[in-house]
């Protein structure tokens, strides 16, 4: 195996198409990240990228394309939610994923006791954070939320994406 010379001397990245198979073959969760915009009015988009960063201070990222119109309302807000989806939730991601323009009026969901942001009904967990930082990494900016509340629910199943469709655990 040759070890680059140097640190400035970059190999050339996959083929976006190879690129997608092997992120598509990670199986993960699906979350709704959740915000108010400066009206107060609730924004969010459906989001896989999503883990824990630390325990001491609870810290979680999730990544958001920098085009994002919720990622603007979240950089002014200082708050987020991350919602994860339970199993009956696949409807609701692509609602979230979708360019409708209100999304939450088709959805049930009440503002956070932490924070105010956006928790919708039928998840298997919610976080409700405080923006530490946005880091911009390429095309997308990852989120670094201080977590300030949340809550899960035993009796639920987790709603699951993997090689671009929907799949439930057992």
């Amino acid at each position: 195996m040759t070890v680059p010379e140097t640190a400035t001397e970059r190999l050339p990245s996959v083929d976006p198409q190879t690129f997608r198979k092997v992120m598509g073959s990670f199986a993960s969760g699906v979350t709704i990240v959740t915000t108010c915009d400066a009206e107060g009015r609730p924004r969010g988009f459906t989001c896989s990228a999503f883990c824990s960063v630390s325990a001491d201070p609870p810290l979680l990222t999730s990544g958001v394309s920098s085009h994002s119109s919720t990622l603007r309302a979240i950089r002014e807000c200082g708050r987020f939610a991350v919602n994860v989806l339970d199993s009956r939730g696949r409807e609701v991601s692509q609602l979230f994923a979708s360019r409708a323009v209100d999304k939450f009026a088709r959805v049930r969901w009440r503002p956070g006791e932490a924070s105010g942001m956006p928790l919708l009904h039928n998840t298997v967990a919610h976080a409700e954070c405080e923006l530490h930082e946005a880091v911009p990494a390429g095309d997308h900016t990852l989120l670094l939320g201080r977590v300030i509340g949340g809550g899960a629910e035993q009796d639920r199943l987790p709603l699951a994406y993997w090689r671009g469709g929907y799949a439930r655990l057992l």
